[in-house]
């Protein structure tokens, strides 16, 4: 069992519930996490044996360009998306942050993980 992370892939999103969210949009962090056996690629030296996280980043890349109100909403599509292209996900772990939330203070960001793992 081996773990594949793409780390800090920035996007600049249209999400949220307040109208103009809808409209300038917000600064997004997306973190994956994901198990799965890669020993045909550590023996082959072949992609065909692995995840590819090129595919793995345009499939993210796809989702955070649909606008959604919740980013719940949006770490949960891309996580049904990585688990239909990739069935061989064993576990899967998928953090949207939302940079500079708009509440009444400062904080730097707010974040939703969502983890799936394959049932056996």
């Amino acid at each position: 069992m081996s773990t594949i992370k793409l780390q800090g892939m920035k996007f600049h999103s249209l999400h949220g519930v307040l109208p103009v969210e809808s409209v300038i949009g917000n600064d997004y962090v997306v973190n994956i996490s994901i198990d799965t056996d890669t020993s045909k690629a550590e023996e082959n030296d072949d992609l065909g044996g692995t995840i590819n996280y090129a595919e793995v980043y345009d499939l993210v890349k796809g989702e955070m360009a649909v606008a959604s109100k919740l980013i719940e909403h949006v770490a949960n599509r891309i996580s049904k998306s990585l688990v239909e292209h990739y069935p061989e996900i064993d576990r899967l772990e998928v953090e949207v942050q939302k940079r500079r939330p708009p509440v009444n203070g400062e904080v730097d960001y707010a974040s939703i993980t969502l983890r799936y793992e394959r049932k056996k």
